[in-house]
């Protein structure tokens, strides 16, 4: 197993002989939905060229991290992933990092780490050949460049043609932030918002979706801003994904509560393979701790969009969301808020995070700040109310027939269902989102395929239940 948050890619070989011919590859993964993307496509490139993909670092000559700098445990994820890659390649290997840690990367650190190619954000398209130059002619290469300049600021040219994870394919459709939340690094190290072209999103979802994978995550840094700078709207890149042939379930990944405006709301209700499930941050509960934020939205707006969410795409729709404890200023009372509000919008699962103060936002110089004893004490709390409101969703579907998506294999953390099942368990998904653990029993040799499950009972938000059959299309909505 990788460090806790990392996403290894699954090893694969190509039949092309050309390139980097048996060269064998780890593709580390760590942070968002858009550097899951990032990885695949990576992968995929480097596979064309002869590579091979492991799924772990030992015995590979090159290792690739995708980097993540949302918050500092995030840098020190990094770090130990830089120190493990460097170790396991050894001298004569090639560590390349990439992503938004990277792009902030002090050049003297990164050598110091051992890194050979540092690339920051939207120049990951340019590594498979900066890599096979690295390989002939060794040196430390710093491809980097200003994130707000020219082709730094164009859209970065991956490309997907099917996905290494086998169930579903995440299509990266906007790269940036333009809203520059008063605690987010995030616009400063990826740019300005960008949107993919429409008919290069499509042809992307239709290879997809041709090599046998049926669902498709739209994911973006700031999702709900799609198409703005071209002339279109989410809304409009909804109803053309919804219509690509084979596709059985869409997704969309974190979205600004102040993007799901009426239209794409209507383009979600109207879509035949949209998955009823929602992701928007809250961060907070208490109106002024938001404003401090920038959040660009209240307690009592936020509550709205939830209610009229449901409303338009049914009441069993699973809103998850994000909570940021510990933000400067944030008192006692704007902590219960915040919990108030978790269980009046009634979400389903909830993300975590103590505020972690970046260099060069605005809150970094904040007054007030949380004493870490007290942050961490809020977030234990807050996760445990999101673990009560997780269980209380997800137990709404026992005793139903829902069609899951098979993952494969996994260790549930269920401990009822471990000691029903044994060990050897297989997990999949419902269209809500929900994790469903199956006792295998050949359900694994179903893996990237719907099934039909009957739901029989739930475990700390996790649902268990018993194979009834293949989907073969939507079922009654699970």
């Amino acid at each position: 197993m990788g460090l806790r948050g990392e996403k290894n890619l699954t090893e694969r070989e190509t039949p092309l002989d050309v390139g980097l011919r048996g060269l064998k590859v780890w593709v580390c993964v760590l942070g968002c939905r858009s550097n899951l993307y990032d990885g695949d496509a990576l992968a995929g490139e480097l596979a064309a060229r002869g590579a091979r993909i492991a799924d772990r670092p030992q015995g590979c000559s090159v290792a690739i991290i995708i980097s993540c700098s949302v918050t500092s445990v995030a840098d020190k994820k990094c770090r130990q992933a830089v120190r493990r890659a460097r170790r396991e390649v050894g001298k004569g290997g090639v560590v390349v990092v990439c992503g938004c840690w990277a792009q902030g990367l002090d050049a003297t650190e990164a050598r110091d780490l051992g890194i050979d190619i540092l690339a920051g954000n939207r120049r990951k398209s340019a590594l498979p050949d900066a890599l096979e130059a690295a390989l002939e002619a060794p040196d430390f290469v710093d491809m980097r460049g200003d994130i707000t300049e020219s082709p730094a600021s164009c859209w970065d040219p991956l490309k997907l043609d099917h996905p290494i994870l086998r169930t579903r394919a995440f299509l990266k459709v906007q790269e940036g932030c333009d809203h520059f939340c008063s605690y987010c690094v995030i616009p400063f190290l990826r740019g300005r918002s960008i949107s993919r072209p429409l008919e290069d999103a499509l042809e992307e979802a239709r290879r997809v979706t041709a090599a046998g994978c049926g669902e498709i995550v739209l994911t973006g840094i700031h999702l709900g801003m799609y198409g703005r700078d071209s002339g279109t709207v989410l809304a409009e890149l909804v109803r053309r994904v919804s219509r690509v042939p084979d596709l059985t379930r869409l997704r969309l990944g974190s979205l600004e509560p102040f993007a799901l405006n009426d239209d794409l709301l209507e383009a979600l209700a109207d879509s035949p393979v949209f998955c009823p499930h929602l992701h928007l941050p809250l961060q907070s509960g208490d109106d002024e701790v938001l404003a401090l934020m920038r959040r660009g939205y209240g307690a009592d707006d936020f509550a709205r969009i939830c209610e009229r969410a449901r409303k338009k795409l049914g009441e069993d729709l699973h809103i998850s969301s994000d909570i940021l404890v510990g933000f400067p200023g944030e008192s006692e009372e704007a902590f219960r808020n915040t919990l108030a509000l978790m269980g009046r919008v009634k979400l389903g699962r909830v993300h975590v995070f103590p505020y972690s103060p970046r260099r060069g936002t605005a809150a970094a110089a904040f007054p007030g700040r949380v004493p870490p004893r007290v942050a961490s004490e809020r977030m234990s709390v807050a996760l445990t109310l999101g673990e009560e409101l997780l269980t209380r969703y997800a137990s709404h579907f026992v005793g139903r027939d829902l069609s899951v998506l098979v993952e494969g294999a996994g260790e549930s953390g269920m401990t009822m269902v471990k000691a029903a099942l044994g060990s050897k368990v297989a997990l999949g998904y419902t269209r809500h989102f929900i994790a469903v653990v199956l006792e295998e029993r050949g359900v694994l040799r179903q893996a990237g395929r719907e099934i039909q499950v009957r739901i029989t009972g739930c475990v700390n938000g996790e649902l268990n239940g018993e194979l009834w059959g293949e989907a073969g299309g939507r079922s009654d909505g699970g």
